[in-house]
């Protein structure tokens, strides 16, 4: 699969996907049962998973987005910065940080630290994809889906440089 000037190669195909999904969301619905979570999911690349996550958790919830980016090409730029930030109230909130995948952990740890100013009743994650091997920054993540490589993906809502994230399956590149 040519992805913009990339090659890529099936990864991990929609079934799969779906299938893990479809297990974290159970594990959520039975943790935040009678519990009102605010899901907030970061854009861009959560959105595909956020929009089939919280089809399937069957309980009273909220939704919201925010943005940031801390990526250009193939490479984390090491700074996170805000595009569009928190506008819902989150204290005294259950709260569930929506993401595409955390692999050096700046990002998610720096959106974390920010939203525990608001303070929370509880701040949880649940990344579609965690790549262990990158972290720079340790951060505990709650619900994860695929623990994987530190090798560069798209699909899913996964991009490089905007392309790909129409991809239903998740491609890694090709190793040259």
């Amino acid at each position: 699969m040519l992805v913009k000037d990339k090659n890529f190669n099936l990864f991990i195909p929609q079934a799969k996907i779906q299938q893990r999904i479809s297990e974290l969301s159970k594990q959520i619905a039975r943790d935040y049962q009678d519990l009102n979570p605010l899901f907030i999911t970061i854009l861009n690349g959560a959105f595909i998973f956020a929009a089939d996550l919280i089809r399937q958790i069957d309980i009273v919830s909220e939704i919201t987005f925010v943005k940031f980016t801390s990526y250009e090409s193939m490479q984390s730029t090491g700074k996170v910065d805000q595009i569009l930030g928190f506008d819902d109230d989150v204290f005294q909130r259950h709260v569930v940080l929506i993401e595409d995948i955390v692999d050096t952990g700046l990002t998610i740890s720096e959106i974390m630290q920010e939203l525990k100013r608001f303070r929370p009743e509880s701040l949880e994650v649940v990344t579609l994809l965690m790549k262990p091997s990158a972290l720079k920054k340790e951060v505990q993540i709650k619900y994860v889906g695929f623990e994987i490589e530190n090798k560069f993906v798209v699909g899913y809502g996964l991009d490089y440089d905007g392309y790909g994230r129409n991809l239903q399956d998740i491609y890694v590149v090709e190793e040259i």
